[in-house]
C-alpha cells in the first residue's frame, strides 16, 4: 500500500505547538504566539544558489510551527517533537557562536545570535516549542523552515509588526549564517528565501547573481498537471562533507577567479586551471553549475509561457546532469526518477539522499507513485512517501 504524507490545517499545527509549549514549559506565561514556516520544493535550478545562478523553488503547505514567548534573561530554551518523542536543549546567547551549538539546536539559537548579530531584531531569550509537518532528511528543507519560523517570531516580538521584504532579506541572511557558522551545512540561500518569501499559489524565481525575486505564478493545474514528491527515506544530511566538498571545488573556483561562476568567461576551461591535479573534477562540477544556470533561465522562460513539455524536458536534463557532472545522487533517487518515467523527474534538494520530484499528468499520480514505490521494494530499498505539491505561503504568523 502506498503511503502519503499528512499535513495538518493551521489551526491544528498552532494547537499542537501550543500545546506542546504547556507541557514543555509549565511555569512559564503563555507564549505570545504561534508562528511557521514551510519547507520548500525546488523545481530547478540544484548546487547553483552559492555559484551565483539561478533557482526555481516554491514554499509548500507542510509546515514548521513555534509557540514562543520572550524571557528576559538571555536564555533559549527549546522544546521539539519529533518522531514521537521530545527533544529539549537550551543555551544563553551569549554563549552561541561559530561551531556552537553545532547540533540541531543550532538552528534555533544560531538564527536568533545571527539575526542580533546584524541587527535585524533584539532578543533577550526566548521559550521556544517546535512541531513540524514537514518531513526531515527529505531534501523538502526541514532545516531552512525550522529557521525561519524562529525568525519571524522573534523579529515581530523585537519590532512588533511583521517583517516586510526587505527585512526578509535580512532575515535570510541571517538564517543561511546560523545554517553555515554554527551548524556548518554549507548550504546557500536558496532554501531560506523559498521560505520567507513564498507565497500561496506561485513559484519563485530566485536570481543569485543579481538578488532578484519575482513570484511567478504556477498553475499547473489549468493543464491537468500535477507535482508529485517521492521522498525515498533513505538516509539524507548536508553536514557530513559531502555537500561541502562540492561547493569547496566552487567556492576556490570562484575566488581564483575574483567573482561568480556566471561572470567567469569559459569557466570550464577556468576551473580545469584552478587545480590541474583535479582538472577533470573541476570540470565536471562547474560544467554542471553552467548548465544548470542556463536551464534554469531557459525554464523560467518556459513556465512564463506555459511550456510544460519544455519544463519537463529541462528537469530531466538537470538530474542527468547532478548524477553524472556534481555526483549527489543516490541509488534511491536514480531509481525513483527512472520509475517515473524521466521526464519531468529530477531529484531535489542537496542530494545524497531525499526526494525525487515528478511534474505528471493528474491522471498517472496512483501509477507513478506505485511505479516507484514497486522499483524501490524490488530493490530492497526504503518504502517511499508520497506528496503531491501545491505552492504555500511563506513564513507567517498563524495565532
Amino acid at each position: 500500500m502506498l503511503k502519503w504524507i499528512d499535513t495538518r490545517s493551521e489551526q491544528e499545527i498552532a494547537t499542537a505547538a501550543r500545546a506542546l509549549y504547556s507541557s514543555a514549559f509549565p511555569d512559564a506565561p503563555e507564549p505570545a504566539g504561534v508562528w511557521a514556516a514551510p519547507g520548500r520544493v525546488n523545481l530547478i535550478g540544484e548546487h547553483i544558489d552559492y555559484a551565483g545562478g539561478a533557482s526555481i523553488p516554491f514554499a509548500l503547505e507542510q509546515n514548521t510551527a513555534v509557540a514562543v514567548a520572550p524571557r528576559s534573561d538571555g536564555l533559549i530554551r527549546i522544546a521539539s517533537e519529533y518522531d514521537g518523542s521530545i527533544a529539549h536543549a537550551e543555551a544563553p546567547l551569549a554563549d552561541v557562536r561559530s561551531g556552537y551549538p553545532a547540533d540541531w539546536s543550532g538552528y534555533v539559537a544560531g538564527t536568533i545570535w545571527a539575526a542580533t548579530a546584524a541587527g535585524a531584531l533584539h532578543c533577550t531569550g526566548l521559550d521556544i516549542a517546535i512541531v513540524s509537518d514537514v518531513p526531515v532528511g527529505s531534501g523538502l528543507s526541514s532545516s531552512a523552515a525550522l529557521e525561519c519560523s524562529v525568525a519571524v517570531a522573534a523579529y515581530e516580538l523585537s519590532h512588533g509588526h511583521v517583517p516586510d521584504d526587505a527585512a526578509r532579506a535580512q532575515l535570510a541572511q541571517a538564517c543561511i549564517r546560523a545554517e553555515n557558522e554554527v551548524v556548518g551545512a554549507s548550504t546557500g540561500g536558496l532554501d531560506q528565501n523559498a521560505s520567507l518569501l513564498g507565497q500561496r499559489g506561485k513559484a519563485l524565481f530566485l536570481d543569485f547573481s543579481t538578488g532578484a525575486v519575482e513570484r511567478v505564478p504556477f498553475n499547473i493545474e489549468a493543464q491537468d498537471m500535477v507535482l508529485l514528491i517521492a521522498d525515498t527515506n533513505a538516509p539524507h544530511t548536508l553536514s557530513d562533507g559531502q555537500y561541502a566538498s562540492r561547493r569547496g571545488i566552487i567556492d576556490a573556483v570562484q575566488s581564483a577567479a575574483g567573482c561568480s561562476i556566471r561572470e567567469i568567461p569559459n569557466a570550464v576551461d577556468f576551473a580545469a586551471t584552478v587545480d590541474p591535479a583535479e582538472a577533470e573534477l573541476y570540470r565536471h562540477r562547474v560544467r554542471h553549475v553552467v548548465e544548470e544556470t542556463n536551464r534554469t533561465l531557459d525554464a523560467a522562460t518556459a513556465l512564463a509561457s506555459s511550456d510544460l513539455d519544455t519544463f519537463r524536458r529541462l528537469m530531466r536534463e538537470s538530474h542527468i546532469s547532478l548524477r553524472e557532472l556534481y555526483e549527489v545522487t543516490t541509488p534511491e533517487l536514480d531509481s525513483a526518477f527512472t520509475a517515473a518515467g524521466e521526464l519531468g523527474a529530477r531529484m531535489t534538494g542537496g542530494g545524497f539522499g531525499g526526494a525525487v520530484i515528478a511534474l505528471i499528468p493528474q491522471s498517472s499520480v496512483e501509477s507513478t507513485a506505485q511505479a516507484i514505490h514497486d522499483a524501490a521494494v524490488s530493490r530492497s530499498f526504503p518504502e517511499p512517501t508520497f506528496l503531491v505539491a501545491r505552492p504555500g505561503e511563506g513564513a507567517r504568523r498563524l495565532s
